[in-house]
């Protein structure tokens, strides 16, 4: 019998800034994760509604549809309202907590961090990635 192969552990990215999404997306791929990044809210619920990834890493600052409102509409739809969403913003946390909570978000980092933090948040959410 065969196995069936695995699919790897998805994140998507949604993230304004191009040269964050680059080192955010290499340094998660180079670490065994399948990475979708977007730059904007509409691009990230698409992207999320059609290709279901495993955690998101939402910007809060994005045109559009900003992060938060992009995640309640998440958290608000079935099909996507068990994908953990977790807020990468420059605000502080002050300012945007009570709405980063009632969105229904299920984490906050503060910008800037070192990637490593994003790394380190991913494999808390998700675990190493599965081999393929």
């Amino acid at each position: 019998m065969q196995a069936v192969p695995t699919r790897p552990q998805t994140v998507l990215i949604v993230e304004d800034q191009m040269e964050l999404r680059a080192i955010h997306t290499a340094l998660l791929e180079h670490h065994g994760y399948r990475v979708l990044a977007v730059g904007d809210g509409e691009a990230g619920l698409r992207c999320a509604r059609e290709q279901h990834p495993d955690l998101i890493l939402m910007d809060v600052s994005v045109p559009g549809i900003d992060g938060i409102r992009a995640t309640r509409q998440l958290k608000d739809d079935p099909r996507t309202g068990h994908i953990p969403v977790v807020i990468v913003t420059a605000h502080p946390y002050g300012s945007v907590g009570s709405r980063v909570r009632e969105a229904g978000c299920d984490g906050f980092i503060g910008k800037p961090c070192d990637p490593r933090r994003i790394l380190q948040e991913v494999r808390q959410r998700l675990g190493m990635p599965s081999a393929v």
